[in-house]
């Protein structure tokens, strides 16, 4: 594995905006195979009750299965205390070798809160950044604030403009509306079955 990129998150749940985020990188920059890494323990407080991880993973597991070149992983599920990024690149670094190219895929308006994040340059220079957003994001304004040698290692992605939250998910779930569409069949079928978000107040317009 010379070329691996990286999706992590709470995944609560995750749905059809995320693998269409991990698809386009991993085509737009020729990477072997995309990690799924689901938290075990956000490191951020949540507005919300986050659901248990083991549905949270088996959900992931669910969505990338019948992609061969995805992957969903237990590594964050299974390092005791909070989830960091940081961790888990350095896990995967040692694990890959100084030639792997690791590549973590996360949203572009989350970069703008990279500072915020645990040792941001110890975890820039252990991989680059692929910073998703809908054609037209002005990248150059969510990277002001970070210096010109990280700055360098965080690259824009236009992905189709797929207007899907897991906020938005949470909540229809708890109103009673179809998740259809939003994310893969079995992943649906999964929410429905263990009625994961069915007492829950979350709003549409929260986080």
């Amino acid at each position: 594995m010379t070329r691996l990129g990286v999706m992590g998150g709470t995944f609560d749940p995750i749905h059809y905006g995320h693998l269409m985020a991990a698809e386009e990188a991993r085509v737009r920059f020729d990477l072997e195979q995309v990690l799924f890494v689901p938290n075990g323990q956000p490191p951020h407080k949540k507005d919300y009750p986050v659901t248990p991880a083991e549905h949270r993973y088996a959900m992931t597991l669910l969505a990338t299965c019948s992609n061969l070149q995805f992957q969903a992983s237990r590594m964050e599920l299974e390092r005791a205390g909070p989830s960091y990024t940081v961790d888990t690149m350095a896990a995967l670094r040692e694990q890959l070798g100084p030639g792997a190219a690791l590549y973590f895929i996360t949203g572009a308006d989350a970069v703008q809160e990279i500072l915020t994040w645990r040792d941001p340059k110890r975890l820039l220079s252990l991989c680059e950044l692929i910073a998703a957003a809908r054609p037209g994001y002005q990248l150059e304004a969510a990277v002001a604030s970070l210096d010109p040698e990280m700055r360098r290692r965080v690259h824009g992605l236009d992905i189709p403009g797929v207007d899907i939250s897991s906020t938005e998910m949470r909540a229809r779930a708890a109103s009673g509306l179809p998740l259809t569409y939003l994310a893969p069949p079995q992943v649906v079928a999964y929410i429905a079955k263990h009625a994961l978000y069915s007492h829950r107040g979350d709003s549409p317009h929260v986080g």
